[in-house]
């Protein structure tokens, strides 16, 4: 790894050489070799993947049919616009070097000691009840906890020689069949919901575990204290709720008609069990690609991370706004904590300025009759065309004037809108990031609270949180896209394994274990912003007439190629910090040109948006509850 230092002194020399002209000399004409106008960016990264056996013999999980799933590339897109028939990608190309280490008996040895000595006895969960229910399968006799966190800073700092937990590491763990084997489920505790008070780590069985990763180095909870990047996955733990690996007698268990392809207990790859013994190498390739490597460590934005704006905005105003519905309730002051939503959203946005603020209107009877409708299935705007689901979009763009507050101090405005209903309205959601049912653009966040909403563990804080999280363009840890078949996914059908994503130290997961972003979700923000920014930085070029400000152009390109550099090399913060300098010499250099870089920005917008509606005007908009569903369950 270079040091940062290195990248200081390279910058320094790119921008003398680029910039300077012997004295009396004719200027010559400048050869860009990284700025672009007009164009995309050319990002790629050899993309280090580790891959740990524990418990696991060559024999049993072979390296042909395992890596026999495995993707050699990928290349983001930008997800909601594929509802629209568009094919959006960041100008981001990933390599995959993949790494195969399997555990020697002294190291599996250590491990699973460890682990003994973590394990806690406790009740069997009711899914270990139920998965004992069946006919033909192993009765678990007893259970233990083990708390997640602890395994995961273990295997970040002890692993096995030759690997670097520094990159992107999977471990699969087999503990069964050893002398010292428990049956166990891991679980994440002492994090509550910050409005209610409500641990659903440790009151909810649903939220036992089989799987873990994904914590930051200053995570407030459980951080690891320096930048590691481990995710674990366990089928001798559970069997467990989340992958509903529990039930092997039911090939529909989420009742849509199709099969469900889940990955069993260990033991049950047997002879007579669930799943044929050698289907097992194949199953962990499967989880290395569709969860860990395509939902965690190099994964798709669910929208455009630039924001629907002009430029790439600076200052972003989380502008929430409470229709009070709930006698006697003030719920904006009781149920949403502004600094703690601030906080967290600018792990993502480092770079922006963040502010909330807050407007509290009546839940009047229009749009209380949208939401109904919303509810039930009938348009409240039937003449617009669009079905029941654009209820609450059409209703605050009709009422959207009211709700900008900001007297244009800020550079975008974040539309929040919380519904909080009365006492006898039980929401389906607990919230949404819908887009503008035309271009895939994010429009609006909707949250929804209620008693029954409360009752079961949530406020609007972490909603808040999530949804905005949405709205900045982070997907789901348990759906997404698959690049080389060009398929985007969810936890359904021969992909219902994905919903294991969900166990990972991420606020975009529907575990709610913790409230935070993962250091693979801080990962990807920052590489789809180095993109953004290097895309805008060519868009804007392309309007400054030959020949102007090429001082400016010249910094900006050799700005842009230490962003190349430091994106190859892992250090994602410094390329984007990097591609957003670049962008604002691009801008700096416009307005000596006599280009302002906002008129110039607007009318690019303008026409990209219009090609993108003529793209497909007819496409059927799928509704975004189809990636944003509800985050509770039992």
């Amino acid at each position: 790894m270079r040091p940062r230092g290195a990248f200081i002194a390279l910058l320094v020399a790119a921008l003398v050489g680029a910039s300077a002209t012997p004295a009396g000399a004719a200027a010559p004409a400048y050869r860009y070799q990284f700025l672009t106008p007009g164009g995309q960016p050319k990002l790629t990264e050899t993309v280090p993947v580790n891959v740990v056996f524990v418990g696991y013999e060559p024999g049993r999980v072979g390296k042909a049919a395992f890596t026999g799933e495995l993707p050699e590339k990928y290349e983001p897109v930008v997800r909601s616009r594929l509802t629209y028939d568009v094919v959006e990608k960041l100008g981001i190309t990933y390599k995959y070097d993949y790494k195969l280490k399997y555990a020697d008996s002294a190291y599996e040895d250590k491990f699973f000691k460890q682990l003994g000595r973590l394990a806690k006895p406790a009740p069997l969960t009711q899914y270990q009840t139920s998965y004992n229910e069946q006919a033909g399968v192993l009765d678990i006799t007893a259970n233990h906890t083990i708390d997640a966190p602890s395994v995961e800073k273990y295997l970040a700092f002890h692993p096995p020689s030759g690997i670097d937990t520094r990159r992107n590491t999977v471990y699969f763990i087999n503990w069964y069949g050893r002398s010292d084997f428990k049956f166990h489920v891991y679980t994440k505790t002492g994090e509550p919901d910050p409005d209610t008070g409500y641990d659903f780590g440790a009151n909810r069985d649903s939220r036992k575990m089989i799987a873990w990763g994904g914590t930051t180095a200053d995570d407030e909870e459980t951080g690891l204290g320096a930048t590691r990047r481990v995710w674990f996955h366990d089928l001798s733990a559970g069997p467990e709720a989340k992958t509903a690996n529990y039930d092997v007698t039911n090939a529909d268990v989420d009742g849509d008609g199709e099969a469900d392809y889940r990955m069993p207990p260990i033991w049950e790859y047997a002879a007579g069990g669930n799943r044929a013994p050698a289907a097992l190498a194949g199953d962990l390739g499967k989880i290395t690609r569709y969860v860990a490597l395509n939902l965690l460590m190099t994964t798709s934005p669910l929208y455009p991370v630039e924001l629907p704006t002009a430029e790439p905005p600076r200052s972003i105003n989380i502008d929430s706004n409470t229709y009070e519905g709930w006698p006697g309730v003030d719920a904006s002051a009781r149920y949403i904590q502004p600094k703690l939503v601030v906080k967290e959203l600018n792990e993502l946005r480092w770079r922006n300025k963040l502010d909330f603020d807050n407007q509290d209107f009546a839940l009047d009877a229009k749009n209380r009759a949208c939401y109904d409708g919303f509810e039930s299935g009938e348009s409240c705007y039937p003449e617009s065309g669009l079905p029941s689901d654009a209820n609450l979009f059409l209703y605050n763009r009709e009422n959207l004037a009211r709700t900008k507050d900001d007297g244009g101090k800020v550079d975008y405005e974040l539309p929040v809108f919380n519904y909080v209903l009365p006492p006898d309205v039980d929401p389906s959601l607990l919230g949404f990031a819908d887009d503008d049912w035309a271009t895939g653009d994010q429009s609006y966040v909707f949250n929804f609270l209620s008693q029954s909403i409360v009752d079961s563990g949530y406020g609007l804080t972490t909603t808040t949180i999530h949804e905005v999280g949405h709205h900045l363009g982070m997907s789901h840890p348990h759906d997404g896209y698959d690049s080389e078949t060009g398929v985007d996914y969810g936890p359904s059908g021969s992909t219902f394994f994905a919903w294991a994503g969900d166990e990972s130290n991420s606020m975009m997961s529907y575990i709610d274990v913790n409230w935070d972003f993962s250091q693979f979700d801080r990962d990807n923000s920052d590489r789809f912003l180095t993109a953004a920014y290097w895309e805008a930085a060519n868009r804007l070029a392309a309007t400054i007439p030959n020949g102007k400000a090429r001082g400016d152009l010249a910094a900006a390109d050799a700005l842009l190629g230490l962003a190349k550099a430091a994106f190859a090399q892992h250090e994602y913060r410094a390329a984007y910090a990097l591609a957003d300098t670049a962008y604002g010499k691009v801008v700096a250099g416009a307005r000596k040109a006599g280009v302002d870089p906002s008129s110039a920005a607007k009318a690019m917008a303008a026409e990209a948006s219009a090609e993108r509606k003529k793209a497909d005007l007819t496409s059927p908009h799928e509704f975004i509850d189809t990636l944003d569903g509800p985050r509770s369950q039992p």
